[in-house]
């Protein structure tokens, strides 16, 4: 797969690239430390920003990075505050790869999101197993919505190994058992994906 865009993802192979080509809309996914060796969220004075998703499967929870991307999280966190990913779905699984969600409803509509954010890729956080990046189409800066976590190590997402790249802004520090979960589920129709019941900001 190779790029990940408002409705799939791309890949680490040509294979990948042509099963991600066709996904469409949203988000890249990743974890990691960035490159001078602090990992992120960890700055002193940095107030920690958490999210609890609670889905189908199981709840959670979700560290985000508001230094490393600020815009990015921004506007995760305006999303979580509207309701907006409440009663979407995680609409396409790629195992050993990555889910993605937050743009489709359980029947299968796709739903109406602000304008198109910067890509901050260049933000030395890389997709590693358990971030979280926005997705986006082919076009740089057009990530809306759409998020992925990264089921494994995806390095090839990251900024400047392919292309520009996904950005990472968040990783998941409890639930990864649920996120295995999730990337188990197969779904040839969005109607089937795991439903997100509700993302609220947490302690």
């Amino acid at each position: 797969m190779g790029k990940v865009n408002s409705n799939g993802l791309h890949g680490k192979s040509l294979g990948l690239v042509a099963l991600v080509a066709g996904l469409g809309i949203s988000a890249f996914f990743a974890w990691g430390a960035i490159a001078d060796g602090h990992l992120p969220g960890e700055d002193a004075g940095m107030e920690k920003s958490m999210v609890t998703m609670k889905t189908a499967k199981g709840d959670i929870r979700i560290e985000l990075f508001p230094e490393d991307a600020p815009i990015s999280v921004e506007n995760f966190l305006q999303y979580v505050d509207d309701g907006f990913y409440d009663a979407t779905v995680f609409h396409r699984v790629v195992p050993g790869f990555v889910i993605q969600g937050g743009g489709m409803t359980s029947n299968g509509a796709e739903k109406d999101t602000r304008a198109p954010i910067k890509n901050e890729a260049e933000n030395g956080l890389k997709n590693d197993r358990g971030t979280l990046s926005m997705a986006r189409t082919s076009v740089v800066d057009s990530a809306t919505s759409q998020f992925f976590v990264n089921l494994v190590d995806n390095d090839f997402l990251n900024n400047g190994s392919r292309d520009f790249g996904y950005a990472v802004f968040g990783k998941v520090v409890d639930g990864m058992d649920v996120v295995d979960a999730i990337g188990e589920v197969e779904v040839g129709d969005p109607r089937k994906g795991v439903v997100i019941e509700s993302a609220q900001r947490s302690e």
